[in-house]
Formats: C-alpha cells, structure tokens, sequence
C-alpha cells in the first residue's frame, strides 16, 4: 500500500470523531428542549449543563479532526 493512500485512509478514521460529535450535540440540545418544554421554570437552571455538555461533545469531535490534521500534514 502506498504511503500517501494509507494517510488518506487514517485521515478518513480519525473524521468518524466529527460523526460522533455531531451526534452528541443534537441529543443534548434534543433532551434540553424536551425538559424545558416540560418545565419552562427549570429551563435556565439546566442551560449552564447544556452547554458544558455541547462544549466537551465539540471538543471531542475537534480533537478527532486534529488527529486527521495531524496525520495529513505531518
């Protein structure tokens, strides 16, 4: 196998972090809606969870997208 075709494939692996990021974020925001639509007097006590959570599920998918960076240009 060629050099370049084996970074291009490991490059492609480590993007499935994007997907799970992705992922990840819609369940967070898609349970936040559903509990604040349930109690509207809850919902901004819940707001700072919420985005803690889509901070480390971005960052998650961020880290993977290094790691292709990484392996693409180095």
């Amino acid at each position: 196998m060629d050099v370049e075709a084996a970074r291009m494939i490991g490059a492609g692996l480590a993007s499935i972090a994007l997907i799970g990021a992705g992922v990840g974020i819609g369940t967070i925001f898609g349970h936040y809606l559903s509990a604040a639509i349930r109690n509207p007097t809850a919902a901004p006590q819940f707001f700072g969870h919420a985005m803690l959570g889509f901070a480390l599920a971005e960052a998650t998918g961020l880290f993977g997208l290094v790691i292709a960076f990484i392996i693409l240009f180095s």
